[in-house]
């Protein structure tokens, strides 16, 4: 294994058409806000396989993320949403800074990170984020928030816009 990853060019493309659309290219369909919780556990299973490979740490390709670069992203994404989710359900109209995925996976050296370590980090976030999305109950579904860029978000739509990144993950890590 390399000791130095090569950079990955910066994702650019607006995923919030998967909300109303779907995914061709993993296969998500837009699913029932209220369903987040259960389908997010419905993941863990497919982190530990691919965790638990001993090829965990290496990438398909130089510029593509290996499987536990990956899980440390979903590990993030995860603890963020529900921050931010956490926003959605206590303030007005909360607008969300942007998070840069591609300088946090440098800054925090998902390169490197121990497999088994980040399958424990990443099944404690999702399971925490599952029950905060769990505990969202009516009218709740509807309150607003919004990211940096102006996209407007309600609780439900913010709920299909994330699972869909953690779903697309495991197809990313799933197809190699």
């Amino acid at each position: 294994m390399t000791t130095s990853p090569e950079a990955i060019v910066p994702e650019s493309k607006d995923w919030t058409y998967v909300i109303t659309d779907g995914c061709a290219e993993c296969g998500f369909k837009p699913t029932v806000a209220p369903l987040t919780g259960a389908l997010l556990r419905a993941t863990i299973p497919a982190w530990r396989a691919a965790l638990a490979d001993p090829e965990a740490r290496t990438r398909p390709a130089a510029t593509v993320w290996s499987p536990v670069e990956y899980a440390c992203h979903v590990r993030d994404t995860c603890r963020i949403f529900r921050e931010r989710l956490g926003r959605m359900l206590t303030e007005d109209d909360p607008r969300f800074a942007n998070w840069d995925q591609d300088a946090t996976a440098i800054a925090d050296d998902y390169f490197h990170a121990d497999p088994a370590v980040v399958i424990a980090q990443l099944e404690r976030e999702a399971e925490a984020t599952a029950s905060a999305f769990d505990a969202v109950a009516g009218a709740q579904w509807r309150r607003p928030g919004r990211r940096s860029d102006g996209a407007s978000f309600t609780v439900e739509t913010f709920a299909v816009y994330f699972l869909h990144d953690v779903v697309h993950h495991v197809h990313d890590v799933a197809r190699r």
